[in-house]
């Protein structure tokens, strides 16, 4: 281009002194700045679309960082969930395996609260049943 400028001076000039200058020369010349105008749009749009393509190039890298990045999460959060899961179901257990021990133990200790009230109602009817017998065998004396 820097070529192209320096010749268009030169015509330039020549033009300016000559008056048998050919103007077709400067047409030339001047077709030529257009040839390289567009081979350097040319070279810029291609440029332009290699840039592009290593732009959707590393943003698919990034897309699929990210996707790879998300699947371990998620297979990171899954594994915690199935682990709180089964630490949940065996506490659960542990917990219905003491409800249920406990509640016999309710059940055996209704069964003995309810031994010892029988007991302790055939012991009073007995001692009542006693002192009556007694009672009755024993006579009084009127004081009149």
């Amino acid at each position: 281009m820097e070529a192209l400028l320096s010749q268009f001076s030169l015509l330039s000039d020549q033009a300016l002194h000559d008056k048998s200058f050919d103007p077709t020369t400067i047409e030339d010349l001047m077709k030529f700045f257009e040839l390289e105008a567009y081979k350097a749009w040319a070279s810029m749009e291609l440029e332009q679309e290699k840039e592009a393509e290593k732009a959707e190039i590393a943003m698919r890298e990034a897309e699929d960082y990210l996707d790879s990045v998300m699947e371990s999460a998620m297979q990171e959060y899954r594994s915690f969930e199935e682990e709180l899961e089964r630490e949940v179901n065996k506490e659960l257990h542990g917990l219905l395996y003491e409800a249920k021990k406990e509640k016999k133990l309710g059940k055996l200790m209704e069964k003995a609260a309810t031994i010892a009230s029988k007991k302790y109602i055939e012991a009073a009817v007995n001692s009542a049943m006693a002192s009556m017998k007694s009672a009755a065998g024993f006579k009084r004396v009127h004081p009149s």
